[in-house]
């Protein structure tokens, strides 16, 4: 028996002796496996994040696009709306003008008139001449400017020449008469000044 005692530790530790090889080379396996696996892994993530950062790169990108183009339309919608109260009268101060027009030719003949002293006549001025400064007062009160360039040099943008006429007393391109005023609606031409032009 006793025999038997001694040799069955000698199994064991030639038992474990045997075992322990293949257990290392098991955790050997486990840890090779774990780092492959962690490395895919990783790899899997960077790959992710990339394609996440792009998203976020494309979709900032359509954000300022979006918000640009906005800001491009509210301020379209703004000049649009300010030029429609700038200018909704364009269409209809000609034909006040036109009035206007007619006014003044009656007051410069019944100037010129020879019964210009008449009392009636003298009356019928007076009240033209206050009819005239009403329409001049409510056409400033809308942005109406009145193009008056007598004794300027003509300007194309603002005048139109009906003739040229020499006059050696005045310099080339001296408006020597306005035969009929122009007019402008919040710096916008309406009606070009009809001159006449010294060469």
């Amino acid at each position: 028996m006793s025999n038997q005692t001694e040799k069955e530790p000698v199994e064991t530790t030639e038992e474990a002796t045997s075992q322990s090889p293949v257990d290392t080379e098991n955790g050997n396996n486990t840890e090779t496996t774990a780092e492959t696996e962690a490395s895919v892994d990783t790899e899997a993530l960077q790959a992710a994040l990339q394609t996440a950062e792009a998203k976020v790169e494309e979709n900032w990108n359509l954000y300022l696009s979006a918000r640009a183009e906005a800001d491009n339309t509210r301020k379209r919608a703004d000049r649009d709306i300010s030029n429609a109260h700038k200018y909704a009268l364009e269409k209809f101060i000609p034909e006040l003008l036109s009035v206007k027009d007619s006014l003044e030719l009656g007051t410069k003949a019944a100037r010129e008139s020879a019964d210009a002293d008449n009392e009636q006549l003298a009356k019928f001025i007076e009240g033209s001449d206050m009819v005239i400064n009403m329409f001049n007062d409510a056409l400033k009160k809308v942005g109406v400017t009145m193009i008056d360039p007598q004794g300027e040099t003509f300007n194309p943008e603002l005048h139109q020449a009906m003739t040229l006429l020499p006059n050696p007393e005045l310099p080339a391109n001296t408006i020597i008469e306005v035969v009929q005023k122009g007019y402008s609606l919040n710096e916008r031409l309406i009606r070009p000044a009809m001159v006449i032009v010294s060469r």
